[in-house]
């Protein structure tokens, strides 16, 4: 973890728990070591400083070129573990950068939506996560997000609310054979998206509900879940 990353953590760390309360549960379902790929649903700008500050390793993000346009940007970017691709193509380069990372045994961060979600509840996802993680067989850490589309980015040092990121148990996708096809990627991603769901609050499940009852990490039942 370089310096500006260490720094930037803690001072976020101070602001979220200081001036609103960040709530992280099941950090103790992260593997210590190795790739691994982490996904959650994508609620506002927020979402990645709270990751950082909410996971005890270092976060590796991929962003869009145009975040480095400038030497201030291209900085920050970079101190903080975004790396950069190149969104003119059909998202092959992200793919690329994702493996090769995983491939280093770091921690790579995917919204599997592609984008912030308008309504907050989860959208039909992108089959990118999936082919990353069928590819390269790293484990999927879950992470569902709660509360940061309460906070304008403005006041993200002040945020002034709860939010929470209730983190599941890391999985691994089915091995198959040669190159997946449209219907088992479909498949995976839904392996994922529910997976996802699963730590999610009813309301913000969207496309992705639950048929089986869900559990948080202190046990509780999430009402609305199939009985």
């Amino acid at each position: 973890m370089n310096a500006v990353y260490h720094l930037g953590k803690g001072f976020g760390q101070f602001c979220f728990h200081t001036f609103g309360k960040l709530e992280v549960a099941g950090k103790e379902s992260i593997p210590p070591y190795g790739p691994l790929l982490v996904v959650a649903n994508h609620l506002s700008f927020n979402d990645p400083p709270v990751l950082v500050c909410g996971i005890p390793r270092s976060l590796n993000f991929i962003g869009k070129q145009e975040l480095f346009g400038n030497p201030v940007g291209n900085f920050i970017m970079r101190s903080f573990n975004v790396h950069p691709y190149d969104r003119s193509g059909v998202g092959g380069d992200a793919i690329r950068l994702a493996l090769r990372l995983l491939d280093q045994g770091r921690m790579v961060m995917i919204f599997p939506e592609g984008h912030r979600s308008p309504d907050h509840a989860l959208r039909k996802a992108m089959p990118g996560a999936a082919y990353i993680a069928l590819k390269s067989q790293a484990p999927v850490l879950p992470i569902g997000i709660t509360g940061t589309e309460k906070i304008s980015p403005w006041r993200m040092p002040v945020p002034l609310t709860k939010f929470r990121l209730n983190i599941g148990q890391p999985f691994s996708l089915p091995n198959v054979e040669g190159t997946p096809n449209k219907d088992v990627l479909d498949g995976m991603r839904d392996m994922i998206m529910n997976r996802i769901a699963a730590l999610l609050p009813p309301d913000y499940r969207g496309v992705y509900p639950l048929t089986t009852p869900a559990r948080d990490h202190r046990g509780t039942r999430h009402a609305g879940a199939a009985r």
